[in-house]
């Protein structure tokens, strides 16, 4: 097979989006080249595999910041480990940093995306949608630092990787309607506003549900914070409030509080949730949950690396970034 051509800089500047006066300024080490725009071209020509030497500053790891939030829970233990644990088998040039934020001081969210502790190619981020926070994502772009949202979004114009939250709403509403033959009043509860994947999947729920003819009679939505106490206290009050609960949606954490609330309910409530675990594995095997959504965290770490990858001219060919495909699992397919 005959050798593959030298990039010109022209095909190095058409992948960098630059012109080919600013290819040649950097890759000759002539200055005068925003630091942006060296990133971009140097991106390019690794990926194009060009043969010359690289300005050595740029030869060394291309770090990538992964902020999350929520250490405590599982879902966020899940993605976090399965970052690192593919963060290992990638090439020694690019290395993941996974750090976790409070999410409780978007504040100090904006502030760590907006000025990294140390010099970094790309972030990767999953955090509440607060307005410091989109203000310090939108500075980020603009420098021309690749950003890559993973379960939720907090800002709209940057890649997105993560299930169709809307979808699973639905999905939730249809499982309830349908597969539980659900009458009578049913509720959702959520960790709050400032998440838009929980937004997105109440509004596919109350949407769904709101075609069903009156049959269900979706009345409330609960706000927990994804925390034990609080949901649970939650729960109980719907509970008092509705003595006719039907069905409970949980489209946020804090399954153990709300399945243990049930479970000494006296009364059978069809139970909808996310996250497959040994908890809610249980809960479905004793008949006390109905239908659990795992929102596979492994593989959204993985599309978000691989659209990183991508973002910094690390893969040859574009990734398919179609909404990862959630379980629906129930007693029957565990």
């Amino acid at each position: 097979m005959p050798p593959m051509p030298k990039p010109t800089y022209s095909d190095i500047a058409a992948r960098a989006s630059v012109g080919t006066a600013t290819v040649e300024r950097v890759l000759n080490g002539r200055g005068g080249v925003r630091e942006v725009l060296v990133e971009q071209v140097v991106r390019a020509a690794r990926a194009l595999d060009w043969p010359g030497r690289l300005p050595e500053r740029h030869r060394g790891i291309l770090r990538v910041d992964v902020l999350l939030v929520r250490p405590e829970s599982s879902f966020f233990a899940r993605l976090a480990a399965a970052f690192r644990r593919i963060g290992a088998t990638l090439d020694p040039v690019v290395q993941l940093h996974v750090t976790f934020l409070d999410e409780n001081d978007p504040e100090a969210i904006a502030a760590r995306i907006a000025k990294p502790s140390m010099r970094r190619a790309g972030l990767i981020l999953a955090v509440q949608d607060a307005a410091p926070v989109r203000a310090a994502l939108a500075q980020v772009r603009a420098e021309g630092t690749p950003v890559v949202q993973v379960v939720t979004r907090a800002e709209a114009e940057t890649d997105f990787v993560g299930i169709d939250n809307y979808a699973a709403g639905r999905m939730a509403g249809l499982m309830m309607a349908r597969l539980g033959a659900v009458r009578g009043p049913v509720v959702a509860l959520c960790h709050s506003h400032v998440y838009e994947v929980h937004r997105a999947r109440i509004k596919g729920f109350s949407e769904y549900l709101a075609g069903q003819g009156g049959t269900v009679d979706f009345v409330h939505v609960a706000y927990g914070l994804d925390n034990r106490d609080v949901s649970a206290r939650r729960m109980r009050e719907v509970l008092a409030h509705w003595p006719d609960l039907a069905g409970i949606y949980n489209a946020g954490g804090a399954n153990t509080a709300v399945l243990d609330v049930l479970a000494h309910a006296g009364r059978e409530v069809f139970f909808v949730g996310h996250e497959l675990t040994d908890l809610t594995r249980g809960a479905l095997e004793t008949g006390l949950a109905n239908v659990i959504f795992d929102q596979l965290p492994e593989a959204q770490a993985r599309r978000g690396i691989d659209v990183m990858l991508a973002a910094l001219g690390l893969l040859d060919e574009a990734v398919d970034n179609a909404p990862i495909r959630f379980s629906t699992i129930t007693a029957e397919n565990l």
